[in-house]
């Protein structure tokens, strides 16, 4: 029984997907061809209901202010201020100037919540300043391709708000429970970069330059607006001031003035920035809207709720559950980018892990975690994509760079698999004080 329609379903997808056809476009004929053949119910009312219903939550209207922030910021000199500011204190660590796009990354990830933006951010300053400066280039695109992917684990991201509204979870949980995976992962590529200039230190180049106490903090002085916009936008909602909406808000008019005192907003790159934000606001839109629509037809043929019960009478251990999930989702990344996987999955794959008693904003996580192995996955890895561009390398040694920080990733989602409070802790902490 259940067989046959997930066996039609699922190479419905694949043969339009490989046909070129958009995935939006391919989700709604699936869901089409699911409910004329699995299910009773009328099309049309069907299709209208679902996609209304998914496009008008209240939670989905802070998708566009951060992604507006994001195109703000990308049309600033962030990128410029931030290797000034930090290249002072950082120069003398194992790894140097290299940690400005582990940190820089991080820093602009916070206020972004896209990866492919914080790639190209601080990609455009840093890599050509690496270069100048004697630079390993391999280990200068890896580090870019790696850190930038932490654009979509540090809050506010743009996956974990199609995630939430998906699978009916607060947004602002799962913000917070970003901020220690993301510290962590930040944490071992650093170290990784550090031990790896170690072990190559002939081909790293001589650190000569002394600055100042005085200096470093003069030039730290260039890193402080984002400081504060980070904690405005984080802060408002850990401290429980703002919604995510409204720390979206927040964000939106702090990048304004940032970038209005930077002196790079001007009327051409205000309506380039909400051009930009519409386009992707529009994408994700119409994706989110042909997966509400599936998930209506996958209700109707209850294929989720039986998938659930045949996963759970296999009698799979959670390790072993999660281990072959990761191989799907690695293998499914080097097909699909990262929010088409995050829909997907919060359609069809949230009763299955509910089933086997696994905390849904730590699946979501998670997620986030596979979603950012596909990122510097080829053949279609968007960072690759967005690196080569700046560097006109081949997507193979772009790849080759980004190979160990996707092991470095698997190693940090075996770490919250085997201990899950490193996702739920905080969360965990700002409900209980909410209680209090």
């Amino acid at each position: 029984m259940l067989a046959t329609p997930v066996v039609v379903l699922i190479s419905s997808l694949l043969v339009l997907l490989a046909g070129g056809i958009g995935i939006a476009v391919s989700l709604l004929a699936v869901g089409v061809i699911g409910i004329e053949f699995f299910s009773a119910a009328p099309l049309c009312n069907v299709m209208a209901t679902a996609v209304w219903s998914s496009t008008t939550s209240w939670t989905l209207s802070s998708l566009p202010l951060f992604v507006w922030m994001g195109e703000i910021l990308f049309r600033t000199k962030l990128s410029e201020d931030m290797f000034e500011g930090l290249a002072p204190w950082i120069v003398r660590l194992p790894g140097g100037l290299l940690h400005v796009n582990n940190i820089g990354s991080a820093i602009f990830a916070a206020v972004s919540g896209s990866s492919a933006v914080t790639a190209a951010t601080i990609g455009r300053i840093s890599l050509p300043e690496l270069k100048a400066r004697g630079y390993p280039d391999r280990i200068a695109v890896g580090t870019l391709a790696g850190s930038a992917t932490l654009g979509f684990l540090i809050p506010p991201s743009i996956p974990m708000i199609v995630y939430g509204v998906g699978a009916e979870l607060s947004i602002a949980r799962l913000f917070i429970a970003g901020v220690v995976p993301g510290l962590m992962i930040l944490a071992i590529f650093m170290i990784y970069t550090g031990v790896w200039s170690i072990l190559n230190r002939d081909i790293m180049p001589k650190v000569t330059e002394r600055t100042s106490l005085s200096e470093k903090l003069r030039r730290l002085r260039r890193v402080g607006p984002i400081i504060l916009l980070v904690i405005g936008v984080i802060g408002s909602i850990y401290f429980g001031i703002a919604t995510p909406t409204e720390s979206a808000a927040i964000g939106v008019v702090g990048a304004l003035v940032l970038s209005a005192l930077e002196r790079t907003l001007t009327w051409s790159s205000f309506v380039e920035s909400v051009m930009a934000a519409a386009r992707t606001t529009c994408m994700i839109g119409f994706i989110i809207a042909a997966a509400g629509f599936l998930t209506v037809m996958l209700a109707f043929t209850k294929l989720p709720i039986e998938l659930a019960n045949w996963i759970a009478s296999l009698q799979l251990s959670p390790y072993t559950l999660i281990g072959l999930l990761t191989v799907f989702y690695v293998i499914l990344g080097c097909f699909l980018e990262g929010i088409s996987i995050m829909i997907l999955s919060a359609a069809i794959m949230v009763p299955v892990v509910q089933k086997a008693g696994f905390d849904l904003i730590w699946f979501g996580i998670y997620l986030v975690l596979v979603i950012e192995m596909a990122l510097i996955t080829p053949p279609v890895g968007f960072n690759l994509f967005v690196i080569q561009a700046l560097t006109k390398h081949n997507m193979l040694y772009i790849a080759r760079a980004a190979f160990p920080f996707f092991v470095l990733l698997l190693f940090a989602t075996a770490l919250i698999t085997i201990w899950p409070q490193i996702v739920l802790w905080l969360p965990d902490l700002m409900l209980n004080r909410a209680k209090t």
